[in-house]
């Protein structure tokens, strides 16, 4: 049991007085209830885990093949242009030649997730195969923040596309996010 005693020699070679008890504090509770938290703390903190999305990136060990080029379908090629002020641009098909033309849109669920949707269904009358999709080709220009690349990462995830890759910007795409003021 844990005490605290305060108090002097017990007053040998003094007067003889009354006798005085001393004040004992018993500490035993405030070591149980330390030990609690301590427990406590240390399984709370191991429970909780960081969150990540996975993403899978390509090998750099092997050096790409310029030769080996994959043809993508231009009516299931969306491509996602982020800008400044949470705003972003998407068409679809070539950038020179779009099947839908560049649209602005936000981010939630009345902006990017419903074009998404939209554009997933026009992607799938194209398909040769059932399990053919959309395809998404992200672009963050220098005017976006880190913070809206992972939302339109979370968007993918929400809307389940199977098939999208973060790209570099193109001038002419910077240009036409500089024309209507999102760079």
């Amino acid at each position: 049991m844990a005490e605290l005693n305060t108090g002097g020699d017990g007053g040998k070679g003094k007067k003889v007085r009354s006798k005085k008890s001393n004040p004992g504090v018993d500490l035993t509770a405030m070591v149980d209830l330390a030990f609690l938290l301590i427990t406590f703390f240390m399984l709370t903190t191991t429970l909780s885990k960081p969150q990540s999305m996975p993403l899978a990136m390509p090998d750099k060990s092997e050096k790409p093949d310029p030769t080996d080029v994959t043809k993508i379908p231009e009516e299931r090629m969306m491509t996602i242009l982020i800008g400044k002020d949470n705003k972003l641009l998407w068409y679809m098909g070539k950038f020179e030649s779009p099947k839908m033309p560049p649209t602005e849109a936000s981010f939630g669920k009345n902006g990017i997730r419903k074009e998404i949707l939209k554009n997933t269904a026009f992607a799938k009358q194209y398909a040769k195969k059932p399990d053919e999709g959309l395809i998404v080709n992200i672009k963050a220009s220098d005017a976006a923040s880190y913070k809206n690349l992972v939302d339109i990462l979370d968007e993918m995830a929400i809307n389940k596309v199977q098939l999208y890759a973060i790209g570099d910007i193109t001038p002419a795409e910077i240009d036409l996010l500089k024309k209507t003021g999102l760079y």
